[in-house]
């Protein structure tokens, strides 16, 4: 099979596709893959790197997409590129379709197969291709959340770990899952006090069993949020339901009853966020305020640190890869329950019941 990885160009996205190493895997079973000049150099790879393992570097993206069976890339497909795909193409990568109309219009115009990481889903119902992302992004958002706490980008001058004579901060996380846990034992580590909220109750028996004393768990519900959000200074929004919208766990009127320089990072945002007042911000303009409330709502966090983030998605995406480059989709699917969960669109049919549920039925557009 002819595999593409081309360039990523949404905006502040510095990962690839596919490490050299995994290219390595793809020619050494006689693929041709075809990487699109400069695709890894935000994640630490040259072309030179490509190329001593056998792939073809190609000038533009246009040729990456016009020579390529499949594509292999990280994030969605920017309007720049709908017309670039093609009718049958393989379109392997995170799509987050809930959250964005115009996106799954486009890509049932195109008549791909569109198969999305994201919902990718195991026999023990976890989530393969989205975990390793999903531990990043929970433990950037300890990370991040710490920084904008400070008072000269507006926080409310809160040391997360506090100081002798001093009681450390507190951090709120929405969510007992991959982003949930990450985020509490960063959280934890810096010394500050977590309390982690969940409706699933083995989660957060799990929590107790794992965490050290000062992160608590309780049940997740509309008067313990409202509780919880007055006295908490950072916030952390971690909830997904595969495939579809995230709830909306914090309401606008909820903002004024937290304390000023409140921070709220949004991990769910792919997902069209679990905060009513969330939109997807950029790592060049990651913040916005509402009501003294800092929102952070990067939608791509991992771009930021692209090369553990590219290395960590190809140890889980190269099988994958060669299952698909080796059997064409149909075949590898057939065979596989986990990938056949991946299949989102299919030749312009919306064929993930998550997507239906979210917009209904959807024709295509002229893209």
């Amino acid at each position: 099979m002819i595999i593409g990885i081309p360039k990523e160009i949404k905006n502040n996205e510095s990962r690839v596709g596919m490490t050299p190493a995994g290219v390595l895997e793809l020619t050494h079973k006689g693929h041709e893959v075809f990487v699109q000049s400069g695709a890894g150099v935000g994640s630490g790879f040259t072309d030179e790197d490509y190329l001593k393992v056998g792939a073809q570097i190609l000038d533009t993206i246009a040729e990456v997409y016009g020579m390529s069976e499949m594509i292999v890339k990280v994030k969605e497909p920017i309007r720049e590129e709908y017309k670039l795909i093609k009718k049958g193409q393989i379109v392997f990568t995170y799509f987050h379709f809930a959250s964005s109309e115009p996106l799954t219009r486009a890509m049932i115009e195109s008549q791909a197969v569109c198969i999305a990481y994201e919902t990718v889903e195991d026999e023990e119902r976890t989530l393969p291709l989205l975990t390793p992302m999903s531990e990043v992004a929970g433990r950037m958002a300890i990370q991040q959340g710490a920084k904008y706490l400070e008072k000269p980008v507006k926080g409310r001058g809160v040391l997360l770990g506090g100081v002798p004579g001093v009681p450390p901060g507190r951090v709120l996380v929405l969510g007992a899952g991959t982003v949930g846990i990450q985020a509490a034992k960063m959280a934890a580590g810096l010394g500050a006090h977590v309390t982690v909220l969940d409706v699933n109750m083995k989660r957060l028996r799990y929590v107790n069993d794992v965490m050290p004393p000062h992160v608590v768990t309780e049940f997740s519900n509309e008067y313990n949020i409202r509780k919880h959000i007055k006295s908490h200074d950072l916030i952390v929004g971690g909830v997904l339901i595969k495939g579809a919208k995230a709830p909306k766990l914090i309401t606008r009127d909820m903002l004024k009853s937290m304390t000023p320089g409140t921070v709220i990072v949004d991990v769910a945002v792919d997902q069209g966020g679990c905060v009513e007042t969330s939109k997807p911000t950029t790592h060049e303009d990651p913040v916005f305020i509402i009501d003294d409330v800092v929102h952070y709502c990067v939608a791509n966090m991992p771009g930021a640190v692209p090369y553990t983030s590219t290395l960590a998605l190809t140890n889980v995406t190269l099988p994958y890869v060669l299952s698909l480059a080796e059997k064409g989709w149909e075949k590898a699917c057939s065979e596989d329950a986990s990938l056949q969960k991946g299949l989102n669109i299919v030749h312009g049919e919306v064929v993930y019941e998550e997507i239906l549920e979210t917009f209904g039925p959807l024709e295509g557009v002229t893209v």
